[in-house]
């Protein structure tokens, strides 16, 4: 545990750097900020970076292992009859446990925060089944998509204006850090029951279409329901400048997140035991295994939540009031897309996605590929919130032509990075886009006297939305470079048994040993050698592939 914990938390750490770095810039140049909230900013960070690594390390050995376990189990059944309430049920659970959801509850003005969260939950309980009984049926994911998006758009135009942004955050939240790694897994495991050459990519697509269901859930609430008020939860940066006071103002408020985090463990821990008992029968062991993990993930959360609520939001709020208010307001907009880009690297749930891309596609789609893609998307998505948040710009104009060219790019690019991708979006969008984006989003907004359900709201529904072009255009670009590998092998086929292929690099053709050796004069150590050979002189290269082969 020690060497994989150390590892985690050097991951954690190179992802919590750069904000902190930023926000430290920040204050030293054209933000400063009272030394006490600067001080409470950077234990939040310390926090964040432990946090995320008991975390992911948790989720590893836990809730992974336990939605594939479901998931398997639920698809080899194939009884219907259970299938549906079962899938539905965990739904609703694993959203009324998800904090995302209940910071942006408590931020939402005019909605009670439990007919936000049970319309929100209701509505990823029947998508989860939908979801599944997509991977059992194998029918296309952008087929359903781009069914389910048009319901969206056309119920949009007879939802208050309003409820509009509301409802897509609310599709980005709900996807966070307790749902994203049980729902990926509860995919995965469904998947791996089958053995056809789709089941890979359907794995991948049960994220994306439970992010649709709380957008589609809110906006039917909007059109029923009246909200009553405007007040929002008051964000203030801390005048506490002695160490003793900042420190109980985190010891305060963590015993708040212990009970959060095990009000919403709980009932997913209650239904797997029930599945335990019933039907996996998993041993004593690996039972073991799963207990140690859900603590890592319980404790990972309560640290990473008091210091994301703690420490980051009030930063978040002043920095975006600060800068619109002051003489470098234009510098909103860029800063929002520096901070967009290096902020994702703090989401948990990103690194556990990340992850099971490259164990599932086998490393073809690398880590390293999908953070950038996420980074470049999310820096996108907050200039434009911020440029909404200065000029009023409705979000219609935003939202309705990114969806469009996502969905057009669906008929380009392999079906797994359509899977990939719409996942991906709901998973960009966790607890630091939630406590220090919207904040800062909503700071901006009130600096201005704007319309905060209107034009602060919307930026968790941007950052959900660019990964869904980012990551496939990355799939647009793997398709191009398969296609070359593929004709650069059928050249190779038709190089006859005394041609060489020579590559001319800047007019000078270089001419390297050839190797005349016999196929019947080597043996297998032999040919390994000669081929490594091969690869290895410089940049020019020459294949005798009949005899070689």
């Amino acid at each position: 545990m020690n060497k994989n914990f150390v590892l985690k938390t050097k991951e954690s750490l190179t992802s919590v750097l750069p904000i902190s770095v930023l926000v430290l810039i920040l204050h030293l140049t054209i933000v400063p900020m009272p030394s006490g909230a600067l001080t409470m900013f950077f234990i939040g960070a310390v926090l964040l970076i432990f946090g995320m690594g008991l975390f992911t390390l948790g989720a590893d050995v836990s809730m992974m292992i336990m939605g594939e376990k479901i998931g398997a189990y639920l698809t080899q059944s194939r009884k219907i009859w259970l299938l549906i309430p079962v899938t539905f049920l965990m739904g609703v659970i694993i959203t009324i446990a998800e904090p995302d959801l209940q910071v942006l509850a408590r931020q939402t003005p005019g909605v009670p925060d439990p007919v936000l969260i049970w319309s929100v939950a209701i509505g990823v309980g029947i998508f989860l089944v939908v979801a599944l009984l997509r991977t059992l049926l194998q029918i296309k994911l952008s087929h359903i998509l781009i069914v389910l998006y048009g319901a969206v758009f056309l119920i949009a135009a007879f939802t208050p204006s309003n409820f509009l942004a509301v409802a897509f955050d609310s599709g980005g939240v709900t996807t966070g850090p307790i749902t994203v790694p049980f729902i990926m897994a509860l995919g995965i495991g469904m998947a791996a029951v089958r053995s056809d050459k789709t089941s890979q990519e359907d794995s991948f697509g049960l994220v994306a279409l439970c992010s649709v269901g709380p957008i589609l859930a809110v906006l039917i609430l909007g059109i029923f329901y009246r909200p009553s008020g405007s007040e929002y939860a008051d964000i203030s940066i801390s005048e506490i400048n002695n160490l003793f006071l900042i420190m109980k103002e985190f010891l305060t408020h963590i015993p708040l997140y212990i009970k959060e985090v095990a009000l919403a463990l709980l009932p997913i821990l209650l239904f797997f035991a029930l599945f335990q008992f019933l039907v996996l029968k998993l041993p004593l062991r690996q039972l073991i295994k799963i207990g140690i993990g859900l603590i890592y993930t319980y404790l990972g959360l309560v640290l990473f939540l008091t210091g994301v609520n703690v420490g980051f939001m009030p930063v978040g709020y002043f920095i975006g009031s600060t800068i619109i208010g002051g003489a470098f307001k234009w510098l909103l907009v860029p800063l929002g897309m520096v901070i967009g880009f290096v902020i994702v690297s703090a989401e948990p749930a990103v690194h556990v996605l990340n992850k099971q891309v490259e164990d599932i596609t086998e490393g073809s789609i690398t880590g390293r590929q999908m953070q950038l893609s996420f980074s470049i998307g999310v820096a996108i998505s907050v200039g434009l919130s911020m440029l909404r948040v200065s000029t009023g710009l409705s979000l219609w104009y935003l939202i309705i032509p990114g969806y469009l060219l996502a969905i057009i790019m669906t008929f380009f690019v392999p079906p797994i990075f359509t899977s990939i991708a719409f996942d991906s979006g709901g998973v960009a969008s966790g607890p630091m886009t939630a406590t220090f984006l919207l904040p800062m989003a909503m700071g901006a907004c009130d600096a201005v006297n704007g319309n905060m359900l209107m034009d602060a709201f919307g930026i968790v529904a941007m950052v959900a939305l660019t990964p869904l072009i980012t990551i496939q255009g990355l799939g647009i670009l793997y398709k191009l470079r398969s296609r070359s590998s593929l004709a650069l092998e059928d050249i190779n086929e038709l190089v006859s048994e005394d041609d060489f292929i020579y590559f001319d690099i800047e007019d000078e053709v270089f001419e390297d040993e050839v190797f005349e050796v016999e196929k019947e004069e080597f043996e297998k150590h032999e040919y390994e050698k000669l081929t490594d050979k091969l690869t290895t002189d410089s940049e020019i290269g020459f294949t005798d592939k009949k005899n070689i082969m």
